[in-house]
């Protein structure tokens, strides 16, 4: 799933051991980079659902450089927040995947070594903004992922294309939610997580910092556009949807519940999503998230996984030769073949759409229309600033823009105290 909910979490371990950075030389790290038959060993950390993918690909790679790839099955989430602690030890590995919005801190903070991006002709500006910081490229693109639109092909026949087309399936009886008189569920999204409801706000003009991502002071979340998007969401909390859609700890249950009981229509949901819809043997489609209101169209986070190369690594060339070697076209390729996730390189993602698959094809076409993740520190103070700003408006508790400016005041106020500079 996402990597954003454990972001908060990782900042605070970077904050408290920034110090073992010191200059990120990597001179405390422990030499154990030659195996037993003399060759230098490379150590690639990575998802247990990636090794095979990596033990396909290295022989070519180690009978040229004359290495040996040693891989190390752990969770990346788990990998990223010992790096602080493992990389002067010397325990780290060289070389990992990293989710998006981790890359910007740890890079910041000293524990990851630049990255040349050897097929930067393959990648476009979102893609090297993904793994930019301070104008230094901290990471190699490697996949994308973004929001799509998930539908049950047993009860539409197409998937909608406007809001308004999902707002007329509210009028169908096949939708009525049960215990709740004029309620539906046609169409149902985790609007309560900022994850999922900031799409919605990015379509009418909100945004979450100023100069691309980059500008914590200017913050955008309570501008006119991002108010009208909340305006406009509360109409559904408050018309169309079940009271328990309120509920940011229950919602996704309750929309991954009602969606493979066949009594949804289509959700907003992530890629990682589709295995178990294929698991359930759900008749599903996937398609871009409709066209709101306004003509826009909806603009999700642009997320996604990069290589990265630890700071403290003693390898670090050949881990740049690593790093090139899994973004080529050729491993991009099989990357695909054997995961069904979409690559970052251009020309293995048109190789992807090619073969017309529908969750690629929905993904690349979104991630057309969607927003890197901001990457700077302060990005995990919106996380947790935002945590009520669509759920105060949807209960009626506040009006849209007192619900978004008090959210931004939060925002604001966090950052001014933990980054003062």
């Amino acid at each position: 799933m996402s990597s954003f909910k454990k972001f908060s979490l990782l900042a605070m371990v970077l904050v408290i051991v920034a110090s073992l950075a010191a200059c990120g030389s990597g001179s405390s790290s422990k030499d154990s980079s030659s195996g037993s038959d003399g060759k230098k060993t490379l150590t690639v950390s990575v998802d247990e659902g990636y090794a095979k993918y990596i033990d396909k690909i290295k022989s070519k790679f180690e009978k040229d450089n004359d290495v040996t790839i040693k891989v190390v099955k752990k969770d990346m989430f788990e990998t990223l927040e010992a790096l602080p602690l493992d990389g002067p030890a010397g325990t780290a590995p060289d070389v990992m995947m990293s989710a998006y919005d981790r890359i910007g801190s740890l890079g910041q903070q000293g524990h990851l070594a630049e990255v040349k991006l050897g097929n930067k002709d393959q990648l476009d500006d979102n893609d090297v903004k993904q793994v930019t910081i301070d104008d230094k490229v901290y990471g190699a693109p490697a996949i994308i992922e973004t929001l799509v639109l998930y539908y049950n092909k047993d009860l539409l026949d197409k998937a909608p294309t406007t809001f308004k087309e999902l707002e007329a399936l509210t009028k169908d009886p096949r939708f009525n939610f049960a215990t709740e008189k004029g309620k539906s569920t046609a169409f149902l999204a985790k609007w309560t997580d900022f994850y999922f409801s900031y799409g919605l706000l990015a379509g009418y003009g909100g945004y979450v910092f100023g100069d691309n991502g980059t500008n914590p002071k200017d913050i955008g979340l309570n501008n006119e556009g991002s108010i009208e998007g909340i305006t406009y969401a509360t109409k559904w909390f408050q018309t169309y949807w079940p009271k328990g859609m309120q509920d940011n700890k229950s919602a996704d249950d309750f929309i991954q519940d009602q969606f493979v009981k066949g009594k949804a229509g289509a959700i907003i949901g992530g890629p990682w999503s589709a295995a178990s819809y294929k698991d359930a043997k759900l008749n599903y489609g996937v398609a871009e998230i409709p066209t709101l209101d306004n003509g826009k169209p909806y603009s999700p986070f642009a997320g996604g996984k990069g290589w990265v190369i630890s700071n403290y690594s003693k390898n670090k060339d050949i881990a740049q030769k690593w790093v090139d070697y899994l973004t080529n076209t050729d491993n991009q390729n099989t990357l695909y073949e054997m995961t069904n996730e979409v690559p970052a390189n251009h020309e293995s993602r048109d190789a992807a759409a090619a073969k017309k698959d529908e969750l690629s094809t929905a993904v690349i076409a979104q991630y057309a229309n969607a927003q890197p993740m901001p990457n700077i520190p302060e990005m995990a103070e919106v996380w947790t600033g935002a945590e009520n700003l669509m759920f105060d408006a949807a209960s009626g508790n506040k009006t849209p823009k007192e619900s978004a400016n008090d959210a931004v005041k939060v925002i604001s106020d966090n950052i001014d105290q933990k980054y003062q500079k």
